[in-house]
């Protein structure tokens, strides 16, 4: 199993830090732009077992994730994926001083070993750095509203 895991500290509380975790308009404005998220249903929702369908969009492929919120509680959400990747990605928010401590826990299989060998090859470190980048936008946009 692979994990990746990156936090921040963001001068922000930690309600509105899980707003933007937790609002689709809010979450595109940090998201890589690759990246496109769309409910399941009629209507976008983190509540518990809702339903997302996380799209990279990548020319001719697209290969898409199915994900359902398996954990929630104020200041955490954790969705569940399979697809080419099967695993979890959690999000916590804990108040730290008069900021938040947000933490990222990106944890996956990839059952195909061709796919797998090709993420460890070519999109593992990338993965890494986006991360890192998607908090620091995800500390930009939450800063501006708090």
């Amino acid at each position: 199993m692979g994990v990746f895991e990156q936090s921040i500290v963001i001068n922000a509380s930690a309600t509105t830090v899980e707003r933007c975790i937790c609002d689709r308009n809010l979450m595109h404005q940090w998201l890589n732009p690759a990246l496109r998220c769309e409910p399941m249903s009629e209507t976008w929702s983190t509540e518990l077992n809702s339903q997302t369908r996380f799209i990279i969009q990548i020319p001719l492929l697209q290969p898409s994730l199915i994900s359902t919120v398996v954990e929630r509680r104020p200041g955490l959400v954790v969705w569940a994926f399979t697809g080419f990747f099967t695993g979890k990605d959690r999000w916590e928010c804990m108040p730290e001083g008069s900021g938040t401590h947000l933490l990222n826990r990106f944890e996956f299989e990839i059952p195909n070993p061709l796919v797998a060998f090709g993420f460890n090859q070519f999109a593992a470190n990338w993965t890494k750095q986006d991360m890192a980048a998607q908090l620091q936008r995800l500390k930009q946009v939450a800063e501006r509203l708090g």
